[in-house]
Parts: C-alpha cells; sequence; structure tokens
C-alpha cells in the first residue's frame, strides 16, 4: 500500500542557479507491505519528481522493505523531504544514514 507522506516545489532561486527556469515538484510516499510469515508490516519509500516544462517529465525511485519500524521509515522520509532529495539521489542517501546509525550503534 502506498500512502502519501508530503511533498515540496524546489526552490525556485536554487533552481534558477542551476539554469532551470521550470518548476520542479517532489513527492514522498510511505510503501507498506506485509510479510506472509510473520503477518508483519515492513516499510518502504518511494518518491517522485514532475518537472514542469513543455512536456510533463517524471522520474521516480521506489525501495522497499527499508525497515519494520513506521516511526524510523517516518524520520527518513521527513529528512528526505527537509533536504529536497529526488528520485536519483534517494539510494545514496539511505546508504549514507544507514552508515550513520551504523556508527552510533
Amino acid at each position: 500500500m502506498k500512502n502519501f507522506f508530503g511533498s515540496i516545489f524546489i526552490n525556485r532561486d536554487e533552481l534558477r542557479e542551476a539554469g532551470i527556469e521550470y518548476p520542479i515538484k517532489v513527492e514522498y510516499y510511505k510503501i507498506t507491505n506485509e510479510t506472509p510469515s510473520r503477518q508483519k508490516l515492513i516499510f518502504g519509500i518511494q518518491v517522485i519528481k514532475t518537472e514542469y516544462k513543455e512536456k510533463i517529465g517524471v522520474e521516480q525511485r521506489k525501495i522497499e522493505n527499508i525497515t519494520n519500524s513506521e516511526k524510523e521509515v517516518d524520520k527518513i522520509l521527513y529528512q528526505l523531504k527537509e533536504n529536497e532529495v529526488t528520485p536519483i539521489g534517494l539510494e545514496d542517501v539511505l546508504i549514507e544514514l544507514e552508515e550513520k546509525i551504523n556508527m552510533i550503534c
């Protein structure tokens, strides 16, 4: 099941600095799956970027089975949204977050 978490429009000034003159919207979704063997929920993330130029362009990335903690996936989604992470950077950011968690433990 896919649940909407939040969305942002990338900062217009930052886009102009990068030479981009069209709006970009990024949406964040929490993916929920039930594991058949244990009947527990496991969570993933989907990020969808929509570029509003002459033709609307959509890019998306989904990573399932990240954690069995809804609180943890919500924290990750919040960080992704606050840092305006797009689909292309999703996997790298998740790896970086995992490394930080492992360093703390």
